[in-house]
């Protein structure tokens, strides 16, 4: 499971199209790797003038965007190489809905243990797995053999 959190402020991410063509993107990032796409969840954390503070400043001038993102379904290889590739991805992403609107932004991608997440009480399939593809093709969770213990 991916998700993003977007810290905000109310000046950015304004309407359901802003937010629901970022979210269509984001999806798109982890869709292409053949996840299910009812994995990605987004929250938009709307944040008022002046509950955003950076390096002891209230940051006011330029609107800032905060992006804490989780990943669960794959972790990557401990490899430098790999690590570049998501994260260019993740920047080609963020550039047409923050980047190219003079936003400032900052972003980490957290890596959680598999084991230790569940979606609706069932164990997620493997990646890839003829069960994890059936979660596609349905685009929610389904009970298989092993998913319950």
């Amino acid at each position: 499971m991916p998700l993003w959190i977007v810290y905000h402020p109310s000046t950015t991410f304004q309407t359901e199209e802003e937010k629901g063509a970022f979210s269509k993107d984001v999806t798109q990032i982890y869709t292409s790797v053949g996840l299910p796409a009812f994995y990605v969840v987004v929250n938009f954390i709307k944040l008022e003038e002046g509950e955003t503070w950076v390096g002891g400043e209230k940051r006011t001038a330029k609107p800032f965007i905060r992006l804490a993102i989780d990943h669960i379904a794959i972790n990557l290889p401990n490899e430098d190489a790999s690590y570049r590739r998501v994260t260019s991805k993740i920047d080609q992403t963020l550039k047409p809905h923050i980047e190219d609107k003079g936003y400032d932004w900052e972003y980490h991608v957290s890596e959680t243990e598999r084991r230790l997440w569940k979606v609706n009480g069932l164990i997620p399939p493997a990646h890839p797995s003829e069960e994890e593809k059936l979660w596609v093709e349905r685009n929610r969770a389904v009970e298989y053999p092993g998913s319950k213990t």
